[in-house]
């Protein structure tokens, strides 16, 4: 009998988000895996020099835990920008609304990042 509350990344179909370059995302927990209804979690894998461009989430909080490679990360809330560079086991915030990118900056890059609630690339939860 198959779960309804186990997923395998190898049973996801991956997509390339907008927004972003030499990314291919694979959504693992969210409203059309689980039935999720506050969490959305996705394995992204990137290319050197590729990734998030300048962009931002209305209402949506987002965690990057990196799993391989390193990336550099810029967020900026308004107040405090900060810039900094990812190894793995290390994880990031971005706060709602707050503008924010992510690069590889290895020649493979792959990370756990976690919506709440669930963004889904809905064009209207993004903002340029």
């Amino acid at each position: 009998m198959k779960s309804k509350y186990l997923i395998r990344q190898s049973d996801v179909t991956p997509y390339s988000p907008a927004n972003h370059a030499g990314t291919k995302n694979f959504r693992l927990i969210g409203p059309e895996t689980v039935g999720a209804k506050q969490v959305e979690v996705l394995i992204g894998e990137l290319e050197r020099g590729k990734g998030a461009l300048p962009h931002a989430h209305p209402g949506i909080e987002q965690v990057c835990y990196l799993l391989e490679g390193e990336a550099h990360v810029e967020v900026n809330d308004g107040r405090n920008p900060e810039r900094f560079e990812l190894k793995p086991g290390e994880a990031c915030f971005f706060p709602a609304d707050a503008q924010h990118l992510f690069i590889a900056t290895t020649p493979r890059v792959k990370v756990m990042v976690i919506y709440a609630p669930p963004y889904g690339e809905d064009p209207k939860k993004v903002i340029r």
